[in-house]
């Protein structure tokens, strides 16, 4: 995804922010177009109605995350230093705040009904199980893309958890929990 133009980068900025506020997608354009500083008209000209204005806000937080996870797995030195490095990064300060979480959630929601979403969603789930099972394969064999399927639904579990509980745990902490897993997985092959 190309850089956003910076009016274009408020409003997603503002629509993460409007959403994880209220804990849902019921926002007005108006109320995001506020936050960023800008006219509801603009909102509408750039975007043109809120459901592609938060699909943009879901493709800048894949986005992020993509970058993060290429940032951890060109600085690995092993399979297990990668697979690390990619579960870190789905619970890394920028992704694992209460604004995202709330995104990805009602994200979820939407994609019930949007193609469009639940392309972006699939996607999404297709990169995290190709990138775990990718290093997983030598240190797991037949058993990776398995492996990697349940460490996705346990990230997005954590996710869970955590939108309603947020004291419950830390980005850190939600991160050991998934390579506790990791490692209970690999032991038990051996």
């Amino acid at each position: 995804m190309p850089p956003l133009p910076a009016r274009k980068l408020q409003l997603v900025e503002a629509a993460i922010h409007e959403i994880g506020t209220s804990g849902s997608l019921n926002v007005t354009v108006g109320q995001i177009a506020k936050r960023a500083g800008v006219s509801a008209a603009l909102a509408f000209h750039y975007f043109g109605d809120k459901d592609h204005l938060f699909l943009a806000a879901m493709r800048y937080v894949l986005t992020i995350y993509g970058a993060e996870v290429r940032g951890a797995l060109a600085g690995a030195t092993s399979r297990r230093g990668r697979l690390e490095g990619v579960i870190r990064a789905s619970f890394s300060a920028t992704n694992f705040r209460s604004e995202v979480i709330a995104s990805w959630l009602n994200f979820y929601v939407m994609a019930q009904r949007s193609t469009e979403a639940r392309r972006l969603l699939s996607i999404y789930h297709r990169r995290l199980k190709s990138n775990l099972a990718h290093d997983l394969r030598p240190l797991a064999g037949d058993h990776a893309p398995d492996i990697a399927e349940r460490l996705g639904g346990l990230i997005d579990g954590i996710y869970l958890r955590f939108a309603v509980n947020p004291g419950d745990t830390t980005g850190e902490h939600a991160a050991d929990h998934v390579l506790a897993a990791l490692d209970y997985e690999l032991k038990a092959l051996s």
